[in-house]
């Protein structure tokens, strides 16, 4: 079984492990169960295939499933939107044109401006693999100086995951961290042969205590809202509602913003953030004349 392979039956194995009889709607039949979840049998009659076609599928031995089969998967192992995403990419056969392209990405001045004009809260651009491609001076504040890193090492899952001080600046650190896993996971099924993300998931496999627990639990995940906590060393707690939009015309670029109400705490702890930390104007001696320009 290629690795390929591998990665679907993994993911249907823990996708209908995770479903009892009873939430499928499954009457008791009195037999032993040996597996904690769904058997093959019984995930094939909530989809409406053979046990034997089931079989191939999850070993990835049945090629192009149609798109009513793969609907009726969906349904039987109650998949959410990432999760059927996740499947299609599976099972699609990878071909050239979806390989992640080896060049590096560029955020275009347009939305460079934008994070500019957003300088009352922390926003950034995220890309493929959770780099780190663009941020405003408040995000790289609460979160950590992207910018002072090397270009290559400016990623949000390492700095999740690898950095100690995110265990400390980040509220909830374990569902974050877990949720940026799944992140990586969605991205992995749909570029498989993206080198740098291979390089950053064995890294992390590597030195993050974690990650392989996370990761083999094949859960996928995709950005969009949510509330995110974090501690401050300057001005304590604070806490957003976060919303990720897909940037126009570049659906591999996505635009987090971490959003306050107006008048909370957090709001007067991102003020006194930020006069504490505004860059210094340049000190000048004396005017132009002065100076004998």
């Amino acid at each position: 079984m290629d690795d390929r392979s591998r990665e679907l039956a993994d993911f249907l194995r823990t996708r209908r492990g995770r479903i009892t009889p009873d939430q499928a709607g499954l009457p008791a039949d009195g037999r032993v169960r040996r597996v904690p979840g769904l058997r093959r049998d019984e995930a094939a009659r909530l989809a409406g295939v053979s046990t034997e076609y089931y079989t191939r599928l999850e070993q990835g031995r049945a090629q192009n499933p149609s798109p009513e089969v793969l609907e009726a998967l969906a349904r039987a192992l109650q998949l959410d939107a990432a999760e059927r995403e996740h499947l299609t990419d599976l099972l699609a056969r990878p071909a050239p044109a979806r390989r992640a392209p080896a060049g590096p990405q560029r955020v275009r001045p347009g939305l460079h401006l934008m994070l500019q004009t957003l300088d009352h809260v922390p926003a950034f651009i995220l890309g493929r693999r959770t780099d780190v491609l663009a941020s405003n001076r408040l995000a790289r504040e609460v979160l950590t100086d992207f910018d002072a890193l090397p270009a290559t090492r400016r990623n949000l899952a390492r700095y999740y995951l690898l950095d100690p001080e995110a265990r400390v600046r980040v509220g909830d650190w374990k569902r974050i961290a877990a949720e940026t896993v799944a992140i990586l996971r969605l991205e992995a099924g749909r570029h498989p042969d993206d080198r740098r993300l291979a390089d950053l998931i064995g890294e992390l496999t590597l030195k993050s205590p974690e990650f392989s627990a996370w990761w083999n639990d094949h859960r996928v995940l995709r950005r969009t809202h949510g509330t995110k906590h974090y501690h401050h060393p300057l001005v304590g707690d604070l806490t957003f509602s976060y919303e990720s939009f897909q940037v126009p015309g570049d659906a591999e670029q996505t635009l987090c913003v971490y959003n306050v109400e107006p008048s909370s705490d957090t709001a007067q702890a991102l003020r006194l953030l930020t006069s504490w930390t505004a860059p210094q104007p340049t000190e000048t001696t004396g005017t132009t004349e002065e100076r004998g320009a």
